[in-house]
């Protein structure tokens, strides 16, 4: 029975990558890597692509956390500061799950990432409720990124 994990979109099945691992015993984050090259000009922000998904427990998410290294050294980070991912969001219908990084460029020099370069890191987590939480209709995700509240 799979409880966490990450898995290849079908548009990646056939494409090497590198699968998000821990690098030490006790980092808490999954290192996600790229599925393609990157070009960054200053000021330019992209959504790049990993060609995975992950599945979890419907009681947790995955946080994206940008890498140190990609603030401190290429001035990178994360367009929304730290990325969800919740648990239904696997397996969506409009992009089957597929977790994209909104990096921005805030340096002065354009930035290159080659496929593979680990650039964020994931984190699953559970989550808590409030004690009403169950009083308030809830939607069922019906897209992709960005779709909950969509009208």
């Amino acid at each position: 029975m799979k409880v966490r994990g990450f898995e290849k979109i079908s548009q990646y099945q056939d494409v090497d990558l590198t699968m998000p691992v821990r690098k030490t015993e006790t980092s808490a984050g999954y290192d996600l890597c790229l599925a393609e090259d990157v070009d960054l000009e200053p000021g330019a922000s992209v959504l790049a692509a990993t060609g995975l998904k992950a599945y979890m427990r419907p009681d947790e998410y995955l946080s994206i956390h940008i890498r140190s290294s990609m603030g401190i050294k290429k001035h990178l980070r994360l367009l929304n500061s730290v990325g969800i991912v919740d648990a239904d969001y696997y397996n969506n219908p409009d992009n089957e799950g597929h977790i994209l990084i909104a990096l921005e460029n805030t340096g002065k020099e354009a930035v290159h990432l080659a496929k593979g370069e680990r650039v964020a890191q994931g984190i699953f987590s559970k989550y808590l409720v409030t004690d009403d939480d169950s009083e308030s209709a809830k939607e069922k995700r019906s897209g992709g990124f960005g779709s909950t509240g969509r009208q």
